[in-house]
C-alpha cells in the first residue's frame, strides 16, 4: 500500500468527470426544465436517474450527486458550485505546494537561517501530521487577509455582473486566460473544475498516506517527485 497517492491520483483521472455538484451556466437548470427528461439517466451513474438540477448545462456536470449536495433549487446549486470551485483552486495549489515543501523546505530554511517547518519525519505540517505550531502567526494573518480580499472581490463582481456572474469569479485573470466566446469559456471552466476535483482527491491521498505510514509522500512515492536520471 505504499503507492496510495499514485493509486488515488490514477483512479481519479477516470472518474473526475463524475464529480459535478454545481457551477455557472447562462442557462442553469432550476430543476423545472425536465420536459421529456423524467427518465433520463445520469452519465456518471447510468444505472440511476440523473438529479433534476444537474441537466448538463453546468461545466463538468455529468449528473453525479448521489448525496444530494446540489440542493433543491438554483440558489443552493450555485452556492455549492461557488464553494466547490474555491476548494478546487485551493486544492490545486496545495497539491503542488505540499510535496514541494517536503522537497525544498529544509534547503530554503537553511539558506535563510531559519528553522524548517516540516515535522521530525520530514512531512508537511497538517492537522494529522502535526507541526502546525511551527507556523508563525503572521502567516495565518496573511492567509486570512488574502482570503478576505478575494472573497470581497468575488462579492463585488457578483453585484456588478448580476445574472452574468460566474461562480468563483473574483476578477483575477492577469494573464487573460479566460476566453471571450461562450464555448471557450465553458471549456475553460470544465477543465478547471475537473483538474480541481482531481487535486482534491490527490490532497486526500497525501493526507491519508502520510497519516498511515508516517513518511513524506515524496519518500513513499519517489517516482513522482524525484528526477528519473
Amino acid at each position: 500500500m505504499k503507492i496510495a497517492t499514485s493509486l488515488v491520483v490514477a483512479s481519479t483521472v477516470g472518474c473526475a468527470s463524475a464529480f459535478a455538484p454545481v457551477s455557472k451556466s447562462g442557462r442553469t437548470s432550476t430543476g423545472l426544465n425536465q420536459a421529456g427528461n423524467d427518465n433520463e439517466m445520469s452519465k456518471a451513474l447510468p444505472f440511476v436517474p440523473r438529479p433534476k438540477l444537474l441537466d448538463g448545462t453546468l461545466p463538468g456536470d455529468v449528473g453525479f450527486d448521489p448525496f444530494g449536495f446540489a440542493g433543491e433549487d438554483k440558489a443552493s446549486l450555485i452556492y455549492m458550485r461557488e464553494a466547490e470551485i474555491k476548494h478546487a483552486r485551493l486544492a490545486m495549489l496545495a497539491a503542488v505546494g505540499w510535496p514541494l515543501a517536503e522537497l525544498w523546505d529544509k534547503k530554503i530554511a537553511s539558506f535563510l537561517g531559519m528553522q524548517p517547518a516540516l515535522t521530525a519525519t520530514g512531512e508537511s505540517p497538517s492537522l494529522l501530521n502535526g507541526g502546525l505550531d511551527k507556523i508563525e502567526p503572521e502567516y495565518w494573518v496573511m492567509v486570512v487577509a488574502i482570503a478576505a480580499l478575494f472573497e470581497n472581490e468575488s462579492k463585488q463582481t457578483a453585484e456588478i455582473k448580476g445574472k452574468k456572474y460566474i461562480p468563483g469569479d473574483c476578477g483575477f485573470d492577469p494573464l487573460n486566460l479566460f476566453p471571450e466566446d461562450k464555448a471557450g469559456q465553458f471549456e475553460m471552466q470544465t477543465k478547471e473544475i475537473k483538474h480541481g476535483r482531481i487535486a482534491m482527491m490527490a490532497i486526500l491521498g497525501y493526507v491519508v498516506q502520510e497519516a498511515l505510514y508516517n513518511q513524506p509522500v515524496t519518500a513513499e512515492t519517489p517516482m513522482f517527485f524525484q528526477p528519473i536520471f
